[in-house]
């Protein structure tokens, strides 16, 4: 007994001095990179911007203790959004300007193109993806794990049911179909599991079996607050409902308690982080694909609230979303920052801040910010960007400076007015706001850590965050200034109307003419949409086990089988006839 005691001392020992090893040489390395995004979420979903209904303290606190991003842009569907985020280019520049990928469409990100997990690998880190990929699978090549990341835990389509994870296309007449892997396998372990909490957890999982020699960079896309499936869209646990007891709308009941899962998942993996003893050395980014769909297809209910639009529209609600970035090494935190960002900045920027350089060949369109983001009076810089062409479905979205274009519009202009307008039912938390957020586990595990946060940091950077939009009471202004997209080019001056309700194109004949050049210029080097429609029922998952998977590879391999019957029985009866 005393030997089994004296060596169990001694192996607990070497894991201690094993995992100090690893903590001292996680700090000299280059540092880790957490990417948290969520699926469909309103700007005005998230209380730090000001919304009272339902409170998101961890999400709150992280933006208070780290930078607010105020001014947060990306593609207006999920498809180009992620494809931009991984690439650095617009959708313009790599085929994904037009539309979403359906599970039974034969077409994804181009291969040619190499993306951010891709270049990280190659800089010695471990690359992960918890959740959501949606930029193709109908072959294998373009799957995560065969396109940079060394693990993936989730699904490959545009979104799964919360609970039985799986994907009913209804398009064509085909079977709903299982979407959830585990690298290139089928993972059925977590069926019947809330997807929030088995990303979350496996995000955890992934953080503490890191192996904290290598650098760590993890992207968690969660499949929140997205909708399901049409026949069941709004799905949460009943204990988490039950807490939005008085919000009268169902839907968006249930949508605040989709939100407030993925707020404790946020919280979950800082927590993870430090407990792994490399929150230190971690740069988080959170934010939103795209806008919220209020009304229509796959509609959350979500509120981008009081942004023009929504989710697929030209306007800021489709196109602005929150963004924050965390991390103890920028020193100067706790601010808002009116800095345009763009989400294919992070390529240039986070590769800046981990000293991988990337060659000028690669013709990135985001910029590196990293300056800015790190320094203490960062110079505002003005900046274009490409919301979209779209010449299949005939509309333009571009912003240069404080001013934006738009020309032409999206379902025939059903997304083009001011929606997500919240009742006034008030979650009890936010009658002491302050107390919330710094009890929340993101707050309190920061303030243990000596980054301070008080009641006067807190409100000041709320206020900082609220957009606000001129008085427009005025009907005879509101008649002059108006625009119908459909019909005329529009203008507006983002920085003093940020909600789009003064089209100022007839009084500023010169700004317009400069938009158009741009225009034009940005038309010529776009690239031919990789969008390849299809009515085939190949990919109907009866035919693979109730399964959604690279549908193309197997019958192109049934293809080959078949020929080389046909080759063997043609083969036999030629020689039988050379025999007589």
């Amino acid at each position: 007994m005393i030997f089994k005691h004296k060596f169990n001392l001694i192996f607990l020992n070497i894991l201690q001095i094993l995992n100090e090893i690893n903590v001292i040489s996680s700090q000299n390395q280059p540092p880790n990179v957490v990417i948290i995004l969520a699926d469909d979420l309103g700007l005005n979903d998230v209380s730090f911007r000001g919304s009272n209904q339902f409170i998101t303290p961890n999400i709150d606190a992280l933006a208070y203790h780290g930078t607010i991003l105020n001014h947060y842009y990306v593609p207006a569907l999920c498809t180009p959004s992620r494809a931009t985020l991984l690439t650095g280019k617009y959708p313009i520049h790599t085929g994904m300007q037009h539309y979403v990928i359906p599970n039974n469409e034969p077409w994804g990100l181009p291969l040619r193109y190499k993306i951010m997990p891709e270049i990280f690998k190659e800089h010695g880190y471990s690359t992960n993806l918890v959740g959501k990929w949606h930029l193709g699978f109908y072959k294998k090549a373009f799957t995560p794990t065969q396109r940079g990341f060394d693990y993936h835990y989730g699904y490959l389509g545009g979104y799964i049911g919360y609970y039985d994870h799986s994907m009913q296309v209804t398009s064509i007449p085909i079977d709903k179909g299982y979407d959830f892997r585990k690298n290139m396998d089928i993972e059925y372990k977590g069926n019947g599991t809330y997807a929030t909490d088995l990303f979350t957890q496996e995000s955890i999982n992934v953080i503490k079996n890191h192996n904290a020699s290598k650098p760590l960079f993890l992207m968690v896309t969660h499949l929140a607050a997205h909708s399901g499936n049409e026949d069941d869209p709004f799905e949460a646990p009943p204990e988490e409902i039950s807490k939005f007891k008085y919000i009268k709308d169902p839907n968006r009941r249930i949508y605040a308690a989709m939100v407030s899962k993925l707020d404790q998942s946020v919280g979950k993996i800082v927590s993870a982080l430090e407990e792994k003893k490399i929150l230190d050395n971690t740069i988080i980014i959170f934010y939103s694909d795209n806008g919220a769909p209020t009304i229509g297809v796959h509609s959350n209910s979500g509120s981008n609230h009081p942004l023009r639009g929504q989710k697929d529209s030209p306007w800021e609600g489709g196109v602005r979303t929150p963004g924050i970035i965390f991390s103890p090494l920028l020193k100067n935190q706790k601010r808002v920052l009116d800095q345009v960002v763009y989400v294919a900045d992070w390529l240039p920027t986070l590769a800046a801040a981990t000293n991988i350089s990337i060659d000028a060949s690669f013709r990135m369109d985001g910029r590196n910010l990293w300056e800015q983001l790190s320094s203490p009076n960062p110079v505002i810089k003005q900046r274009q960007i490409v919301h979209n062409i779209d010449d299949i479905f005939n509309y333009v979205s571009y912003m240069k400076g404080n001013w934006k274009y738009i020309n032409g519009t999206t379902s025939r202009g059903n997304y083009d007015s001011w929606m997500g307008l919240i009742n006034n039912e008030t979650d009890p938390r936010s009658l002491n706001y302050v107390k919330t957020i710094l009890n929340s586990e993101i707050s309190m595990l920061l303030q243990s850590k000596n980054h301070t946060l008080d009641e006067e940091s807190i409100l000041n950077l709320r206020e900082k965050s609220i957009v606000n939009c001129k008085d427009i009471r005025d009907s005879e202004k509101i008649h002059k200034y108006k625009c119908n997209p459909m019909f005329e080019e529009c203008l507006f001056n983002i920085q003093q109307d940020p909600c789009e309700h003064f089209n100022l194109a007839s009084e500023n004949p010169g700004i317009l003419h400069d938009m158009r050049i741009d225009i034009e210029h940005f038309r010529e080097t776009a690239v031919k949409p990789a969008r390849k429609k299809s009515k085939s029922l190949d990919c109907d998952p009866k035919l693979y086990n109730g399964t959604w998977t690279w549908w193309k590879d197997i019958n192109s391999g049934r293809r080959i089988n078949s020929n080389s019957v046909l080759v063997v029985i043609f083969c036999s009866i030629i020689g039988i006839l050379s025999y007589f």
